[in-house]
């Protein structure tokens, strides 16, 4: 089991724009024709901040045309957040806050031998990391340039760097870039 921040990023890396929008990023590509199908197939549980869970709220007929319902996933997921947000009726979704270390042994547990998604953002993916949790990052890398936005990961990561583990080309519009995550490093924020 693994936990992994597996996302999509432009060329200068960034996640979303400054409106959280990802516009950007539905032309690039059929997510069918990516890694996604049998990376999700691997997921056993997921987290996500609120700026991601709103995205997805607020864009439900859009999920629903790409994943055939509003609510796409039927693992449970954890959501960060310090605000009361809206429910997804059916869904199994646990809202919380504070340390990730403590939510983290909760996902484990629910995700059995299956591997942990941190969704999104770059800030929650970069607590994990902080933690020592994070193993791995998976970033399909669009053909695109931004110029501002959402940073893909805000952290500095030096010592030890990530190691590549693979690169793989998906369609004309990505590039998956799949990095394993050294334990006993250092990061400044």
């Amino acid at each position: 089991m693994k936990t992994q921040y597996y996302t999509a990023t432009s060329l200068d890396g960034f996640i979303a724009t400054e409106d959280d929008s990802l516009d950007w990023l539905f032309p690039l590509g059929d997510v069918n024709g990516t890694g996604y199908p049998a990376f999700i197939a691997g997921v056993g549980a997921l987290t996500m901040g609120s700026a991601t869970y709103e995205w997805i709220i607020r864009h439900a007929d859009k999920v629903a045309s790409e994943a055939g319902s509003a609510w796409p996933y039927n693992q449970p997921v954890w959501v960060f957040s310090s605000r009361t947000l809206p429910e997804v009726t059916g869904a199994d979704i646990h809202f919380v806050r504070g340390d990730v270390r403590a939510v983290h042994a909760a996902m484990r547990d629910a995700a059995g031998s299956k591997n942990i998604w941190i969704v999104g953002g770059g800030e929650l993916a970069g607590k994990f990391y902080d933690a020592g949790l994070l193993d791995e990052i998976i970033v399909q890398v669009g053909s695109v340039m931004l110029g501002s936005g959402k940073q893909l990961f805000p952290r500095r990561v030096t010592s030890p760097p990530l190691r590549l583990i693979s690169v793989r080309q998906d369609g004309t519009g990505f590039a998956e870039l799949r990095y394993e995550v050294p334990h006993g490093g250092t990061s400044a924020t």
